[in-house]
Order: C-alpha cells, then structure tokens, then sequence
C-alpha cells in the first residue's frame, strides 16, 4: 500500500487553502474558539457537489458558532468532479480543493485528517442524507472536551430514517455483527456524518490501513479499544439512491476488516499512545464518597452474576424442555446449554465484568472451556438419574438438569473472575 501523506506533504496536495471563516461574535457572542475542518470526500460527483457545497457554506455562515472551513476532498475523479471544485473554492470563500491521485474514501479522510491544523475534524457525504442539523450537536461535545470522537447514528434512539428495507437490513445486520464480535458500544458504524478532536485523532490514524468504506469502523474500533469517549448523535437520514457504494463488495470488504481488527486486537497492536482520560470525580466539595475498596465491585459481580445466572438457569430448562420432545437427553442438553453459554457470556461481559478489558474473543473462548464443563457435569447428571429411574419425566429430568446447573454455577464464576476477566480495568475500580 502506497504510504499516506504526512503533514509536510499536504501542501503539494492543498491545490486550493482556505482560511476559516470567523464568526460574528456581534450576533453570536457565546461563540467558541475551536477551529472546525468539513472535508467532503468526492469521486465522480461534478453532478452532487455543486448542491452539496452550497448548502453547506450557506448553513455555516447563517451561524455555525465556530471558526469553519470546508475542505473538498477529491480522490481520483475521472469526470468534471475535480474543475467542479476548484471552480466552486474561487466562488465560496472558505472552501478548499485537495486531489489525490489514487481512490479511496478512508485514504482521502487519513490524508486531510491527518494534515489538518484544525482542533475539530469533519466529515460529510457529498449527497448530504444526514440532516444538517446534527452537525452542531456533533461538534459541541468535541469542542468542549467532553468527548473525543462524535458519530451520527441512524439506529440510536430518536434517529429518524427514510430508506429502504434491503439497505435497513444490511445496515443492522453489520453493526449486529460489529458489536456480537467486537463488543462495541456505538450502534451506527458507518453513517457518513463524523468528527473527531484533531489531538486524539492522529494516533490512531497511524494505526488504521482501510483505504475504501471500512476506514470508518476501523478508526471506531481502535477509539474504544484505546479508552476513548465516543458520543453518539441521533440523525435524521434521507437515501440517495444516485450512490458509488457497491453494497455486496463494500459488505464483503467489512467482514473481512472485522477479522483483521480482531486479529490486530488479540495480538495488542491496536493499542495506541493515546492520553488517558481521569478517572470520574465528584464535583461537590462536600460529596460523601464510598471507600476506595474492591469490595463493592465484588458485590455488584456477584449479585449481577447471580441474577443473570438464574434467568440463564431458567432459560436452559426451558428450552431443554422444548428440545426434548424431539432429541435424546443429551441432544437437546448440548444446544440449550450452548445458546445459553453464549447469552451467558456475553451478558456477563457486559454487566458483570463490565470494567474488564478482555476483548470479546477472548471471554467467549473461555467461556468455551466452561462450557465443556457444564455439559459433562449436567449431562452426566441427567443420564445418571436415567439409570437410576429409567422411567422418569422430562419434567424431573428438567428438574436435576437445573440443579447440576445451579451446582457448575459456583465454579463457573470463580474462573471468570479470576481468569477469563482478569487483569486491568478500565477504570479504578
């Protein structure tokens, strides 16, 4: 892969600079200081630019209260795309042109991202589907230092979202997959609305490698594995259907960068020098505090995990009870306690041991290793009361099935605790 432009590198690539536009601090008096940078990333878009900038420009200096500059981000355009943007820049004050001679949408971002003297950068689709108004509420977290990267979501709650059902289908069964397999809390990967502060955004670019559509779910996994704070803004999204993504390749593509990332994650090179927020504080001077002591944590991890031990307990007996009308004991044994091992797992790394940074991959492995405990231990138990009642009710069997499952449960949270989520915490606990 041809190596990415460094800062020193930009002004070859900057065919047009813009200055920020200033604000009027006359009519917006509260107005901050942080510079924003909007790249809009094109190719082959002379028909959509046109539209797109001057909405843009005109929403901005109506009374965006930051210092702003848009710049046009064109990644080897073979139309009119690239003289369409130059023209535009001559025309709007504020607008910059960057070409770059190879296609990409993450290679156009890191390029720009990475070069920008901006403390705030942006980015949009040039077909404008995310309402513009999110973009305040996208930069003011940022512009605070409240949070360290800013997503549009079209799946948090109150996003709203004309599209249609194939695009709906996919789009949730990708981000479903990013958070089964990465345990990722954001819910909207690849909305084409984002900004990040510039300081904690440049380590990470160095990490990413997606030039096309994945650069975007890279650069967010890398953000939670490294500790930051990723703030979610519901948006109000409208399909264009004149797109350049090819769904089935774009889809196929993910799927693969989701490997890569897990890959990157277990072997610790998604870890990046970024500065670690401080730990929560209480603002009052007169706060009561508890004591600095494990011994809370431990309670809330037992009785979390007890609670969500019952209802798994219940779940398996119940579903072993549906099977068990069409498989032998030790069948319909192997499934319900595989689906509920891995509803187990994954509640537990969520709520118990929601502080651990043990990677999914890794919880769910050695849950694996209980797992195989679990089901000699009750399938033992269930065939052993056979031998001695050959006669027996499914319901009795159900009965000794859950209490051998309550009997695993003690082990089962001591290795947890002290194995498969050991080690730090990502924050003092």
């Amino acid at each position: 892969m041809t190596p990415t432009p460094h800062l020193t590198d930009i002004a070859a690539l900057m065919e047009r600079p813009a200055p920020f536009q200033p604000v009027d601090r006359s009519l917006l008096p509260d107005a901050g200081t942080a510079t924003v940078d909007i790249v809009v990333p094109v190719h082959n878009e002379e028909r959509a630019l046109p539209g797109c900038l001057h909405t843009l420009h005109a929403r901005l200096s109506e009374g965006f209260p930051f210092p702003w500059r848009i710049t046009v981000a064109d990644n080897a355009s073979t139309d009119d795309t690239l003289a369409t943007a130059r023209r535009l820049a001559d025309e709007l004050p504020g607008v910059g042109v960057v070409h770059l001679d190879r296609k990409g949408r993450g290679l156009a971002l890191r390029t720009v991202w990475g070069a920008s003297d901006a403390d705030i950068v942006a980015y949009m689709d040039v077909d404008l589907s995310t309402g513009l108004d999110g973009l305040l509420p996208l930069i003011a977290p940022l512009a605070s230092g409240h949070s360290d990267l800013a997503i549009g979501s079209r799946l948090a709650p109150g996003a709203r979202t004309v599209r249609g059902p194939r695009r709906e289908f996919i789009s949730r069964c990708y981000n479903g997959i990013i958070r089964l397999t990465h345990g990722v809390r954001f819910t909207d990967a690849q909305c084409g609305f984002k900004a990040a502060r510039t300081e904690v955004l440049r380590p990470l670019l160095k990490v990413t490698r997606d030039d096309a559509w994945f650069f975007d779910t890279e650069l967010l996994l890398l953000a939670e594995h490294n500790g930051l704070r990723v703030h979610e803004v519901p948006v109000d999204w409208v399909e264009d259907v004149d797109t350049r993504v090819d769904v089935v390749s774009t889809a196929t593509d993910d799927l693969r960068g989701l490997w890569r990332m897990a890959r990157l994650k277990a072997s610790g090179g998604a870890r990046v020098a970024v500065r670690p927020r401080p730990a929560p504080a209480a603002e009052h001077p007169d706060a009561v505090l508890a004591p600095a002591t494990r011994r809370g944590v431990l309670s809330w991890e037992v009785g979390c995990f007890l609670a969500i031990g019952v209802v798994s307990t219940v779940g398996q007996a119940l579903l072993y009870w549906l099977l068990r009308g069409w498989w032998t004991p030790a069948v319909a044994n192997l499934i319900s306690l595989f689906v509920l091992t891995v509803l187990n797992t994954e509640a537990n790394r969520r709520l118990t041991f929601r502080y651990s940074t043990t990677p999914p991959t890794r919880a769910h492995l050695g849950a694996g290793g209980l797992f195989v405990l679990g089901y000699l231990v009750t399938s033992g138990a269930v065939l052993w009361f056979r031998w001695l009642d050959p006669g027996a009710s499914p319901a009795a069997e159900t009965a000794v099935l859950a209490t051998a499952s309550v009997a695993v449960t003690g082990v089962r949270f001591a290795v947890l605790r002290l194995a498969v989520f050991a080690g730090p915490r990502s924050r003092t606990s």
